[in-house]
């Protein structure tokens, strides 16, 4: 176990470099700079503007800007300069990055306690009324947009005279210290996301919990066990969903980037204070270096969620650990 760990590790520099390279000069594919915006404002003459391109290293070529700022990582754990915010990389995204974790993982932890014990129950009872219930909302979670899902909540808690919508803090306890009043209310805020974000991960999770564990019920394992006498619960908990779950514990690893960056617009409909929006801004501004950091910690987050998941696996499979 401690090689494969730290092969995997070892692996993470390569990829993250390579991940790095193709984000960078796929940015630089788009049509002008940062600094073309000025161009056609008054305000900024041509030299002016050809003089914020040198000062910006915008006028050095693609390889050089990409070089020195591989170098400034590596060096000195510099991401870079916003040319938007006018403020380093790093600042910017350290005050986002934790409340994206923070939604990601609450999140992730929602889909999986309510997705896996309705996805074990609806295969238990199988093509009754509970399953159809459980098929037509897994449907329609699927079908609607999480951005949907939120405006739909945010109306329904305006409907019933509610005011804890969008964001995470109400006014008076931003910037403030952590108190038991301001965690209430960030719980109070938090419910929305959290349900407007996993909706679609519990219909996901939970028609493939469903359709594992019918497919293991009736493997000769299972059968075998109820005529040595095992009882059912035993055979249904020990047996058959240990091994159901574990295509589900592999899946766990992708969930986690795809609930930072696949959620843009329902974090920018609930403005909320996560990486998403500010990526969505940076590629629209061409703020190539916040956008090329917010992607290579994307990358990060998908390596390690797979590692996570495959030791995670080795966890809950015995052939995984001990093969």
């Amino acid at each position: 176990m401690l090689v494969f760990f730290t092969r995997r590790i070892l692996l993470f520099f390569p990829t993250l470099l390579l991940v790095s390279f193709i984000s960078f000069f796929i940015i630089q594919l788009q049509p002008g700079s940062f600094t073309d915006r000025y161009l056609e404002d008054p305000r900024f003459s041509p030299e002016a503007v050809e003089r914020l391109t040198a000062q910006l290293g915008l006028d050095r070529p693609a390889i050089e800007q990409y070089g020195r700022w591989v170098w400034g990582i590596v060096t000195r754990l510099d991401f870079g300069f916003s040319f938007f915010a006018n403020r380093p990389v790093s600042t910017m995204i350290g005050e986002r990055l934790a409340w994206t974790v923070v939604i990601a993982v609450v999140t992730l932890g929602f889909a999986w306690l309510v997705a896996v014990p309705l996805g074990i129950y609806t295969a238990l009872k199988r093509n009754g009324f509970t399953d159809a219930v459980a098929s037509f909302v897994g449907y329609v979670g699927l079908a609607v947009p999480d951005f949907l899902v939120a405006l739909l909540l945010v109306a329904l808690v305006l409907a019933y005279g509610g005011t804890n919508v969008g964001g995470l803090f109400s006014p008076r306890f931003i910037g403030e210290p952590w108190t038991w009043a301001k965690l209430v209310d960030l719980l109070n805020h938090l419910w929305i996301p959290v349900l407007a974000i996993g909706t679609a991960g519990i219909a996901t999770i939970m028609r493939q919990m469903r359709a594992n564990l019918l497919d293991v019920l009736h493997a000769d394992y299972v059968r075998t066990a109820r005529a040595k006498g095992v009882s059912e619960r035993n055979v249904i908990n020990r047996h058959a969903v240990r091994t159901a779950i574990n295509p589900l514990v592999s899946m766990a690893g992708l969930q986690l980037p795809e609930l930072i960056n696949g959620t843009i617009i329902a974090s920018i409909v609930l403005n909320l204070p996560t990486i998403g929006p500010l990526l969505y801004d940076s590629l629209l501004a061409k703020d190539q270096y916040v956008a090329m950091t917010l992607l290579l910690f994307a990358s990060l987050l998908l390596m390690i969620g797979n590692l996570l998941a495959d030791l995670a696996l080795a966890w809950v499979d015995p052939r995984i650990r001990y093969g």
